[in-house]
């Protein structure tokens, strides 16, 4: 990768770790407390801890990195070569994580565009993967946050959960919508839409529901060339099996990831999620 231009993403964006490698993109944790104990995600806690406590109903709630962390990454990335980073996150109506990350900018060595992507998961990945393509071609700083902005308007993100009231609980949806999807018992499709997540459909059993998430992730897709992510939470069989028949529906299908996500998203969306992310190359 270009010295000149590093690339830094928060821990949601759950890139494989060969990808992170390959384009040495650099990962700042959030944090998950379990109880009295604060771990950071993808080093001292796993998704599958954060579902068994879910079950249990043990309380479990997510915190943004501090603004000194994100200093600290900054100020190693410019003592490594780097002359310009731009630092990509979740969005901002999820956390506070964009807002700690433009704290440590001011201070920075060197110029730091951060970007609220509005977007999640490998939705976040993929913004972060096209601008360490771009920076590993010689591409400026400008170019970088150019390339991860297109990226983010040619992105979709649908989700199926069990249930809303993780999402409720944690206030990442509000009590009326998790009422209206958790009326009759019915299944809720959701989808990102401006950085929030929306209601999208209400389904009334859970096979229905995964065959019509699968519908609109063909219809998003259509002919175009697109790369997609298989999320899951403690469901790896469904996600492989969606995977499979998204594979044969999508022809322009470029790259498939199939991941479980991290204890962070799958703290507020709670066992048995399934997400796929549709991004335009």
């Amino acid at each position: 990768m270009s010295r000149k231009v590093a690339v830094v993403a928060d821990s949601t964006a759950y890139l494989p770790q060969q990808a992170m490698r390959r384009y040495g993109i650099i990962s700042v944790p959030l944090t998950v407390v379990l109880g009295d104990r604060a771990l950071e995600e993808g080093t001292e806690i796993s998704a599958v801890s954060v579902a068994e406590a879910l079950r249990k109903r043990r309380p479990v709630t997510t915190s943004r990195p501090a603004p000194a962390l994100f200093a600290r990454t900054y100020a190693e990335a410019a003592a490594a070569g780097a002359e310009g980073i731009v630092s990509l996150h979740l969005s901002s109506e999820f956390s506070g994580t964009y807002d700690a990350a433009l704290l440590a900018a001011k201070e920075a060595p060197v110029p730091v565009r951060v970007v609220d992507t509005q977007m999640v998961a490998m939705a976040l990945g993929f913004c972060a993967l096209a601008a360490a393509e771009t920076a590993m071609a010689g591409g400026s700083l400008d170019d970088a946050v150019t390339a991860a902005e297109r990226r983010a308007a040619g992105t979709s993100a649908f989700f199926y959960v069990d249930t809303l009231d993780y999402l409720r609980r944690g206030g990442r949806i509000g009590a009326a919508q998790a009422l209206l999807g958790s009326a009759l018992a019915v299944k809720p499709l959701l989808s990102l839409a401006d950085g929030r997540i929306e209601l999208l459909e209400k389904v009334r059993t859970a096979s229905k529901a995964i065959a019509r998430l699968e519908e609109i992730v063909a219809a998003r897709a259509g002919d175009d060339p697109v790369d997609v992510a298989v999320h899951h939470l403690a469901a790896a069989e469904r996600a492989s099996a969606l995977a499979e028949r998204v594979r044969e529906r999508i022809p322009g299908l470029r790259e498939l990831y199939v991941s479980e996500v991290g204890a962070v998203i799958g703290a507020h969306t709670g066992p048995g999620l399934l997400g796929v992310v549709v991004s335009r190359a």
